[in-house]
């Protein structure tokens, strides 16, 4: 039997899945097994300004072995100054990286995406403020940004004060922590930022992170991404003068990134350290529905039952049958079952209310999906067609 592979020392903690439409283009099947290969115990995705993901990839990662870090990159505003109505900014924000500690943590980035969303004007990109992110900061580790972060800008275009401003409010922020974050993908934004980050680590006594801005798999991958780009864009592969990334880009090995920050390793032993930081993973639960209490006194299936056995033999005295009338019954009943064992009576109940008052008002309604092909809808005057007729499968719908 062969020897198990001893954990590598660093973690990727900034990687883009495909999650972050026209950006990242791992999956997380694929995701799971590169962190394998590369014997990485753990390993982060930040997509931006969306946590759509994390369940999928948490649960990818955690039956293989890899503990999922949940993460966001996410947009802040650091112009606080008070904004006419319709007068929003179109310029693209900064962007922060967050990982989530704890539950506590995961609450907080979650209400950090919806002020995010909601409290932008149309046409404005998704952002928080400063405020909103002092807020909501327990339980999150942030780190500095890389190139597209707000620290990175200001050191790269002259503005030393700002710079040395804006992270002495990090580091109040998230005391203990904020990590300062270095790329090296061979960019001429890193390296004109690179040394004022190390310095002012020093000076503030703040943690170095070495980090690698993960948006596709291999070098092999880079083509192709590189034309998702164009997409994203609305660019053309052969113009010059458009975004790129390099191959760099790619899901790095340790060993690669241990010979890229050999100057630096307390960089890449600070990943580590972080993953250890960060062992949260967010538990599923059941759909939260709303509650129907019917006037009868009845339960709610009770009443399901009981209305959905009449509305059947209302409708097909109205219609009549295209098949055995027991056919009728036994799938009626067959549907029931499946939808009390799912506890979804009172939702039913609900949607036959208002459709049935809707009506009655005189306005126009129709039916998406596969929600067509129950009876139990039928009886219930949800839709008007009658799923047996036509041969259309309940499962489609619930099972």
């Amino acid at each position: 039997m062969a020897a198990e592979r001893k954990p590598a020392n660093f973690v990727h903690l900034r990687v883009k899945s495909a999650y972050s439409l026209l950006e990242g283009a791992i999956r997380p099947g694929e995701l799971a097994e590169l962190a394998r290969d590369n014997a990485m115990p753990a390993v982060a995705v930040t997509d931006t300004n969306n946590l759509h993901g994390v369940f999928e990839i948490s649960e990818t990662l955690a039956k293989r072995g890899v503990q999922p870090i949940v993460g966001c990159l996410v947009s802040v505003d650091l112009d606080e100054t008070p904004k006419p109505a319709g007068m929003a900014s179109r310029q693209k924000p900064a962007q922060l990286p967050l990982l989530v500690q704890n539950e506590q943590g995961y609450r907080n980035l979650s209400k950090l995406l919806s002020r995010a969303y909601l409290g932008a004007e149309p046409g404005e990109w998704p952002h928080v403020t400063l405020a909103q992110l002092a807020a909501h900061s327990d339980g999150l580790i942030a780190l500095t940004g890389g190139p597209g972060g707000p620290l990175n800008a200001l050191i790269a275009n002259g503005q030393p004060e700002a710079a040395d401003e804006l992270l002495k409010r990090l580091a109040a922020i998230f005391p203990n922590r904020l990590y300062v974050e270095l790329q090296r993908h061979g960019m001429p934004e890193e390296r004109a930022a690179e040394d004022g980050l190390i310095a002012r680590a020093y000076d503030m006594d703040l943690p170095l992170v070495a980090t690698n801005d993960v948006h596709f798999g291999s070098d092999a991958m880079y083509e192709a991404h590189d034309a998702l780009l164009c997409i994203a864009d609305s660019t053309y592969v052969s113009q010059s003068d458009r975004r790129k990334l390099t191959r760099e880009h790619r899901f790095k090995s340790a060993e690669e990134m241990a010979v890229q920050f050999a100057d630096l390793p307390e960089a890449i032993e600070n990943t580590v350290q972080i993953a250890k930081r960060c062992a949260f993973r967010p538990k599923k639960r059941a759909p939260i529905l709303p509650k129907f209490e019917p006037e009868s006194g009845l339960s709610p299936a009770e009443e399901l039952r009981a209305q959905a056995e009449a509305g059947l033999t209302r409708r097909l005295a109205e219609h009549g049958t295209f098949a055995d009338e027991q056919v009728y019954r036994d799938r009626l009943a067959f549907e029931l079952g499946v939808i009390i064992g799912m506890d979804f009576p009172g939702y039913f109940l609900i949607v036959s209310d208002f459709m049935k008052w809707t009506r009655a008002h005189g306005i126009p309604v129709g039916v998406r999906g596969s929600g067509a092909t129950s009876l139990v809808a039928w009886s219930l005057d949800i839709t008007n067609l009658d799923p047996i007729r036509f041969g259309l499968l309940f499962e489609r719908f619930l099972n």
